[in-house]
């Protein structure tokens, strides 16, 4: 029996989160850079890199709910900007941290008790109207008042990685949403949209694609094809066995580089259970590498990866030399998505980071 390939959804950086902009309560965003949307009782938590022992960054940012699940799902990835821990997996942090949905009858009593007080509230405002002169139209009526549902649905609807709607989320106090004191810059932050990588793939016409890997070639000057014709020419000088692991090397990059050059634009990639692409070429026994989840033991999958075109994205406003240079984050974690109910701190899961090839240039 053959097993369907796992669905590949792409994220793209969407619009800026406009300064000081709070989403309604009920949802979360997928997004790049700000501060984590923390929805547990610890709201300070700022992981420090294991090697310099400074604090993290946040980097991203994804709400990826699971199918039939009573859990709503976010995961955030932070990592060290320090120069000498770029590349180093141990200077990156991933916490995933869920919480259950509300009930769907408990959710509509909750909406008709809201709409119920925002009807009144409007009432209230109106019945003073005379006293202030003439109120505008808007302020008055409540049939477009208050689109807050809506809009909060539209945006899950976009931002989810899971494409499906799993509902609202409870109110979140203030404190909850309190920047962490641990770390003074944060990257801007954008909202991430999520598109379907077949609807790439699937393209008739593929010279938009083999254009946009020409031009990177032309770039980096870096030969692809030359390179991997010269890493397999048969060679008896005794060094076989060093071109055989350039070969590899080589392959797998402009593998790497072909997959995404339909869209270059990707800042990540999500499949889970799926296959990760890799940067450069690992050992054979890497995936026995990958730990168990630390909290149930069970072994961990691919659930998504960060794409080189995210590098370019991530800036602070306060200095624009604080940076991360990678080539790939990959990010694994645990198959069950195992949580216990009323659990009030985050899970680690683990990531394993690529440099890009030419990162060691620059060290």
């Amino acid at each position: 029996m053959v097993t369907a390939p796992a669905r590949v959804l792409l994220g793209l950086r969407d619009a800026a989160v406009p300064p000081g902009e709070e989403l309604p309560s009920q949802c979360v965003a997928s997004k790049l850079g700000g501060s984590p949307d923390w929805r547990l009782s610890v709201p300070a938590i700022h992981p420090s890199c294991e090697v310099c022992r400074a604090g993290l960054l946040h980097v991203v940012q994804i709400y990826c709910p699971l199918e039939d699940s009573q859990y709503h799902r976010v995961i955030n990835v932070f990592a060290c900007a320090t120069k000498r821990c770029w590349g180093n997996s141990e200077s990156w942090k991933v916490l995933r941290s869920q919480y259950l949905q509300v009930p769907k009858n408990e959710m509509q009593d909750y909406k008709r008790k809201q709409e119920q007080e925002w009807t009144r509230a409007a009432t209230d405002w109106c019945s003073g109207a005379d006293d202030w002169g003439e109120a505008p139209p808007e302020l008055c009526g409540t049939s477009n008042s208050f689109p807050r549902e809506t809009q909060c649905a539209a945006l899950l609807q976009r931002m989810s990685l899971g494409g499906k709607d799993t509902g609202a989320f409870g109110d979140v106090t203030r404190e909850e949403q309190t920047k962490p004191s641990g770390c003074a810059q944060e990257f801007q932050p954008y909202y991430i949209s999520v598109v379907e990588e077949e609807d790439y793939l699937c393209w008739e016409d593929l010279g938009d694609a083999q254009r946009l890997l020409k031009e990177y070639q032309q770039r980096e000057e870096v030969d692809l094809d030359r390179l991997m014709s010269a890493s397999c020419t048969p060679d008896g000088s005794g060094e076989k066995y060093e071109k055989s692991e350039a070969g590899k090397r080589n392959q797998t990059f402009y593998k790497f580089m072909k997959r995404i050059s339909s869209c270059q634009e990707q800042i990540l990639r999500y499949s889970w259970n799926g296959q990760p692409l890799f940067i450069t070429h690992l050992p054979e026994d890497f995936q026995a590498r990958v730990p168990p989840c630390k909290n149930c033991k069970s072994r961990r999958i691919f659930e998504f990866q960060l794409m080189p075109a995210l590098v370019n994205m991530l800036k602070t406003r306060k200095n624009a030399d604080t940076s991360i240079e990678f080539g790939t984050a990959v990010v694994y974690t645990c198959e069950k998505s195992c949580w216990t109910a009323g659990c009030s701190s985050p899970l680690e899961e683990f990531i394993f980071v690529q440099e890009d090839p030419d990162q060691r240039l620059f060290k």
